[in-house]
């Protein structure tokens, strides 16, 4: 979460009751330092939950734990930078994933970064005709799955991640992306 002037904050909510059923709570830091308009800290926190609900919910959901994921928000140029320097595209882009790195003896409960262009995820939602928050849930869950090792590239990997995304969204009571305005991949 950042403040008026842009500032990050981590946030993070109790842990539910052993009972319960929902996304174990995250650590989710958030980054915009531009002030750009993005849905509220607690949508991003039970989006990124969401996508880690069958992995292992208690590396992240510590007190004092590293945020498993960092979500900055970017201007389409710094969006267009990135994507040229990192996969050769020169365009600004929905979100971008990059993994952490670390050796493996270090077992930290980081899963790396999200960078996400607030200003592509408006004009997709508009083209194709989504709730811009529901288009914001998936390119969320999208670029976790990433993180997570999911991919696309092979027609195998990418249904295999379609599919994910299609169930996970569901929980969340959105639609499946793919089968609403423009089918194409984020």
């Amino acid at each position: 979460m950042t403040d008026s002037a842009g500032r990050r904050e981590t946030h993070t909510q109790p842990m539910p009751d052993s009972g319960d059923t929902s996304p174990q709570p995250v650590w989710v830091e958030i980054l915009n330092p531009e002030s750009l308009p993005v849905p509220a800290a607690e949508d991003f926190q039970r989006w990124v939950a969401t996508a880690l609900r069958h992995e292992d919910p208690k590396r992240w959901s510590q007190p004092g734990a590293e945020p498993p994921v960092s979500l900055k928000i970017v201007s389409a140029e710094e969006s267009q930078a990135l994507n040229r320097n990192y996969r050769g595209k020169d365009k600004p882009t929905n979100v971008l994933s990059f993994p952490a790195d670390w050796p493996e003896e270090l077992a930290l409960p980081i899963l790396g970064d999200l960078a996400i262009c607030a200003e592509v995820v408006a004009q997709e939602a508009t083209a194709q005709h989504k709730p811009l928050a529901h288009h914001w849930a998936h390119l969320v869950i999208h670029g976790v799955l990433h993180l997570l090792g999911y991919d696309h590239v092979a027609e195998d990997d990418a249904q295999r991640m379609e599919d994910r995304e299609v169930a996970l969204l569901a929980e969340l009571g959105i639609a499946d992306p793919y089968q609403c305005g423009d089918n194409s991949t984020p």
